[in-house]
């Protein structure tokens, strides 16, 4: 019944509208994403900056590249590949670009939107845009509660369980220790709050990915003469041209738009939450930074596997993905490309448990207000939960978060449609005072007097 849900869902509904919308945000803005692709390079000298005890851009850029970089970057593609054929790659760089638009527009929305709480730490997402922008409350809470259970607590359960059992497959560490390993990493980390939480993905996730990614040109480096047959492969097949590799071109387009958005997550309301929290002078430069953050994930990251996997030739059980990625890995490298797959593997999900958990502890906050006892049980029940998804099977659960998930971005995506002439006045806000002032725009809180938006969030900016 699940998994009907979930091809439903997935394979015919979400598909339909996600890119869709991702096309129309794309032209309706000028093709938001390309115009300011090299300004995402340029603004990152300025997301550094913040006020003192406010997460920086950078900071929440980081964090957010730790949610939408995890398992899904080796597993996702792995299975893409054996089932859609290298076609599925193309497909996936087509959403991601696409993404980097919608993306644009949610955290944008999210920053626009955001609410200080009593600790003078900012919050927002799709649930305040909802309640401030719609004024519709009921389905604020109601996306606060699917996003607490799906990443909040079933994606963190689910993050451990391929930890645990890749960690087993390469070095035979039974399953309890690779729980108890996370619990310790983790458990100074979540109880530190959002200020730790970002303060150890502004370190750990460049080093994660800076890793993966010379791993991967390394591969390039020793294959350099196949690059290009292995290009045109992925080309052909994702047209239906050349040998027939995986499912055929229709599976290349499902599963590579599949795995495309499961991936970079632009459009299913989780980012935003993340994106809110910065301090920035205008809410475009987070949007800006937000959609660097999809390239960062489909471009460069589900590449490095995609590469690792093709240059090795295709082959191997594709109800085991992570010994896909390590088998391909070590016939480029060796035996040490099966640990150093098991530890990005451990890295990736660590990096995303953390951010899973500032997205549920989002949702508490949203929902029961600043209890800080609320938050302390809530904390302890992640810690709880990441050691049980350890010692579990979890296929089930895997399908109803993919089903909640689904219903989560269908909210959003209705959300963002409706509230499209204030992010296209945000948007055109923000180009003009690029235009007027040459440098990095500032938001003055006046001009958007007539929305419901919290005027403490932005005096900073407007005296910056």
């Amino acid at each position: 019944m699940l998994a009907m849900l979930n091809d439903l869902l997935w394979g015919k509904v979400l598909i339909f509208v996600l890119i869709p919308l991702g096309l129309w945000f794309t032209i309706a803005s000028g093709a938001v994403q390309f115009r300011y692709f090299g300004h995402m390079f340029a603004i990152m000298g300025q997301a550094f900056k913040h006020e003192q005890g406010r997460l920086s851009s950078f900071q929440a850029l980081t964090l957010s590249v730790a949610g939408r970089v995890g398992g899904g970057n080796i597993v996702g593609v792995a299975v893409a590949i054996s089932l859609g054929g290298p076609g599925a790659i193309f497909w996936m760089w087509m959403v991601g670009l696409i993404g980097m638009a919608t993306s644009f527009f949610e955290c944008s929305l999210a920053q626009l939107y955001k609410r200080q709480d009593s600790e003078g730490v900012f919050r927002g997402g799709p649930a305040y845009y909802i309640e401030h922008g719609l004024g519709q409350r009921w389905l604020a809470v109601l996306f606060s509660i699917l996003l607490l259970v799906t990443f909040g607590l079933a994606f963190v359960a689910l993050q451990s369980y391929v930890v645990a059992g890749s960690m087993r497959d390469s070095i035979g560490l039974p399953s309890w220790a690779s729980g108890l390993l996370l619990v310790t990493m983790l458990g100074g980390i979540v109880f530190g709050g959002i200020k730790r939480i970002a303060s150890v993905t502004e370190w750990l996730v460049p080093i994660m990915g800076i890793s993966y990614l010379l791993v991967a040109l390394i591969v390039i480096g020793m294959n350099l003469s196949r690059v290009p047959e292995m290009l045109t492969l992925i080309i052909q097949n994702a047209f239906g041209y050349g040998p027939a590799l995986g499912g055929g071109v229709g599976a290349a387009i499902i599963l590579g738009i599949k795995r495309g958005l499961f991936s970079n997550e632009a459009g299913l309301g989780s980012a935003p939450n993340v994106a809110a929290v910065a301090w920035v002078p205008h809410p475009g430069a987070q949007g800006v930074v937000q959609a660097f953050s999809v390239f960062i994930d489909t471009l460069l990251m589900c590449t490095c596997t995609a590469v690792i996997i093709l240059l090795a030739g295709l082959g191997g059980d594709v109800s085991n993905p992570v010994a896909l990625t390590q088998d391909a890995l070590a016939t480029h490298v060796g035996e040490w490309g099966r640990i150093f797959v098991s530890i990005a593997l451990l890295l990736f999900a660590f990096s995303s448990i953390m951010y899973n958990y500032y997205l549920g502890e989002n949702s508490i906050n949203y929902l029961g207000g600043d209890s800080k006892k609320q938050v302390i049980v809530f904390r302890a029940l992640v810690l709880g939960l990441v050691f049980w998804g350890s010692v579990q099977d979890l296929g089930t659960v895997f399908a109803f978060a993919d089903l909640t998930m689904g219903l989560l971005a269908l909210v959003n995506l209705v959300a963002i449609t409706l509230l499209w002439p204030v992010a296209r006045r945000l948007l055109k806000d923000y180009d003009s005072k690029r235009r007027e002032v040459g440098g990095e725009p500032v938001l003055n809180p006046d001009d958007f007097n007539d929305l419901d938006i919290d005027p403490q969030a932005w005096p900073a900016a407007t005296r910056e």
